[in-house]
Formats: structure tokens, C-alpha cells, sequence
């Protein structure tokens, strides 16, 4: 076996030393804070029988054997982006296999050399690799901060030297570590009267704000692109890039994440179909059992006297901050040995000093979970 590389090895080593060592876990049967499956759909049965009446119109295949430029292109895609976008109030639909890769294949293909990226500085790693990628100057600004974005843009046009054709601006609807979302309204309005092309990933909106936090608040045709993904609340895998027809037929001819991969499962694609369906019959109840809980939490912080800790959100994801990845990391084993599992999120995932522990909210955590996690919580943060 040949020898590891030294820098890589030296790598882990301080990776060990700041007790930030990623390792693969299976699951241990604890009651879930931690997933992404934040209406249950995950483990929805009904889903595997009504993928199997779609497959039975559409056809059966288990894989799509290429690029869907080749020999991958199988009817259950195009049903598939057909429905999202009209779910979704939008012109046109493309499916990529994960929300990694539809980032990455936008930001990689669409800003020019000659354009602007402004993104939020809490972007999720997808974007900011697929800014990387790509030849476009990118800024970032400060979390949810308009103002920033403001002064930024106004210092970028002041200095005669930089020259640019179109400006970008990037922000997600709800931000996966934080669980808050930005004044959708008042940077849409923003990036309108500036000729701003907007592009808002829905990852962790989708499902939990219904149909997405765009829908929402009504501003579909304001927004230039939206990422909406299948692996969170849809309970399922992939994703898809909305937006006009012209931006479709440019990622299919220029996005290398698209291009140049074997395309998605098309039963892969009956079972997101299918969960969209129960999505569409179930969502309201599922829904407001959902937000039910989310009160209830935000209601035993209180109780709790847990405030300063908390950051503030309305949305499935609820952290609370224990700085220090020693720190947050005994927390969530003392969770873990209650029986709840509730995730550390380390630095540097987060900047040093806000490393916290995320609850996932679901539809099915009862509230009795709730209070028991939270109160076990407190006891340990007042030891």
C-alpha cells in the first residue's frame, strides 16, 4: 500500500487536535433532532406504491445509463420538471441529482467573466464552490444584511476601474445552519431596481413554507433562479434549478454538473413525483403539526430561561449556541446517551465561538420529546 502523504496526514492530525474530526455514523434507532425529513416523508410508504403506478405509465429503470444528453434522458425526468415547475409557479424546470450539484453547476456556468457575484456570508458551501468555479468576481456580504449590500454595491460602481456586464446576487430562503431567512421582499425589491439577477436557494424552505418561501410571499416572477431540492422535506433525493426557458436551454448546453454526469434514477424520479403528491394531499396537517412544535420549542426556551443562547428562527432548524467544539460536542453525546439525537455543528462548519447544537423539528416529535431534550439541555448548560 503506498504511503500517505505527509500533508495530508499533518491535515487530520490538526483536524483531531481542534476535536473536529468528521467520522461516518449509522443511525442508533435515537429519537430524531438531527434529519432533514422534516414532514416524516422519508418513511412514507404510501410513496413506494404511488411511484409504482407512475412507473407503470412512464416505464420502468432501475438507472438512467448516461448523461441525459445521451442515452439518460427517460420520460419520468421530463414528467418529472414538468410538475416542479408548474408546482412551483415557474416557467421552466431542470433536474439535477443533488442541490450540491445544481449550485454548483449554476455558479460554475452562469456568471461571465465580466459579471459580479455578490452571496450572503453564510452560503452553503455548494454556492460558494460553484462561485469558485467559476471565472465571474464574487463579494460576499454580511448575513441578512441589505445595508452592507447596499454600501458594497455603491463602492464597487465608484471605483471606474472595475468594469462589469451583469451583477448577481445570491441568498438562501432559510439558512441551514442558522434556521433564518433574509427580508425576501425587500431584497427582491432591491435587486429589481437595480437589474439585479436574483437567485434564492429553497433547500430548507421547500415543504416547510409549503411550496417554498418565494411562493410564499408572491414573488416567483421577481426572482431570476430558485433551487429547490427533493432530499429534505420531500423525504426523497436530487434537485432541480427553476427559472425562464432561456436559462433551462443554457444549463443544458453549458453546466458541466449536468453535462457531464449519468442523469438521475428514473425511479428515483417516480418517488419524488410521488412524494410531491403526498405532499400536495397531506401538507396541511403535516404542516401545522409541524409549526405546532416549532411554538412549543420556541416556548420552552423561554421557559427554560434559554434565550441567550438561542438564535432566533421560525423555521424547522432551532440551534442554540455553546461555543467551543469540546463544549457542544459534550452536549449533544449527553443528548445522545438521554436518547435524542441532536447534532454538534463545529468550526470551522461555523465560525470559532458560534458552534452550536441544531434541532431538526419535525411534523412527528411529539411534544413530550420537546420538553424532555430541552430540560435535559438546560440542566446541562447550568452545570
Amino acid at each position: 500500500m503506498p504511503s500517505f502523504p505527509k500533508i495530508l496526514q499533518q491535515k487530520l492530525v490538526r483536524r483531531q487536535e481542534e476535536n473536529a474530526l468528521r467520522r461516518l455514523e449509522l443511525p442508533k434507532g435515537l429519537i430524531d433532532f438531527s434529519s432533514n425529513d422534516y414532514l416524516g416523508l422519508a418513511k412514507e410508504k404510501e410513496i413506494k406504491l404511488i411511484s409504482y403506478e407512475i412507473e407503470k405509465v412512464y416505464g420502468f429503470a432501475l438507472g438512467a445509463t448516461g448523461s441525459r444528453l445521451l442515452s439518460g434522458n427517460h420520460p419520468l425526468h421530463e414528467k418529472l420538471e414538468s410538475f416542479v415547475a408548474e408546482f412551483h409557479k415557474a416557467e421552466t424546470a431542470l433536474v439535477f441529482n443533488s442541490g450540491y450539484d445544481a449550485n454548483l453547476g449554476f455558479f460554475a456556468s452562469v456568471p461571465q467573466r465580466n459579471d459580479i457575484v455578490f452571496y450572503d456570508e453564510l452560503s452553503h458551501a455548494s454556492i460558494r464552490d460553484g462561485i469558485k468555479l467559476g471565472n465571474a468576481k464574487a463579494y460576499k456580504f454580511k448575513h441578512n444584511d441589505l445595508e452592507d449590500l447596499t454600501t458594497k454595491l455603491v463602492s464597487l460602481q465608484a471605483q471606474s476601474k472595475i468594469k462589469y456586464d451583469e451583477i448577481y446576487v445570491v441568498t438562501e430562503s432559510v439558512f441551514s445552519m442558522d434556521g433564518d431567512s433574509p427580508d425576501l421582499i425587500a431584497l427582491t425589491d432591491f435587486c429589481t431596481q437595480k437589474n439585479i439577477h436574483l437567485i434564492v436557494d429553497e433547500a430548507h424552505a421547500v415543504g416547510v413554507f409549503n411550496k417554498g418561501l418565494v411562493h410564499k410571499l408572491n414573488l416567483e416572477k421577481s426572482v431570476f433562479a430558485r433551487i429547490v431540492t427533493f432530499g429534505k422535506a420531500l423525504g426523497c433525493h436530487g434537485a432541480a434549478i427553476l427559472g425562464g426557458s432561456e436559462l433551462k436551454n443554457y444549463l443544458v448546453n453549458f453546466s458541466r454538473s449536468f453535462i457531464y454526469t449519468t442523469a438521475p434514477p428514473p425511479n428515483a424520479m417516480a418517488h419524488v413525483l410521488a412524494a410531491y403528491q403526498i405532499l400536495q394531499k397531506t401538507n396541511e396537517s403535516k404542516l401545522a403539526d409541524l409549526n405546532e412544535n416549532i411554538v412549543f420549542f420556541q416556548n420552552q426556551i423561554k421557559k427554560l430561561q434559554l434565550e441567550s443562547k438561542y438564535i432566533k428562527s421560525n423555521s424547522a432548524i432551532q440551534c442554540i449556541m455553546i461555543s467551543g467544539n469540546s463544549a457542544v460536542k459534550k452536549a449533544s453525546f449527553n443528548l445522545k446517551e438521554s436518547g435524542y439525537d441532536v447534532r454538534p455543528i463545529l468550526s470551522p462548519t461555523v465560525t470559532k465561538g458560534k458552534e452550536r447544537l441544531r434541532f431538526c423539528l419535525h411534523s412527528f416529535n411529539t411534544k413530550e420529546e420537546i420538553e424532555s431534550v430541552l430540560n435535559i439541555l438546560a440542566k446541562h448548560v447550568s452545570d
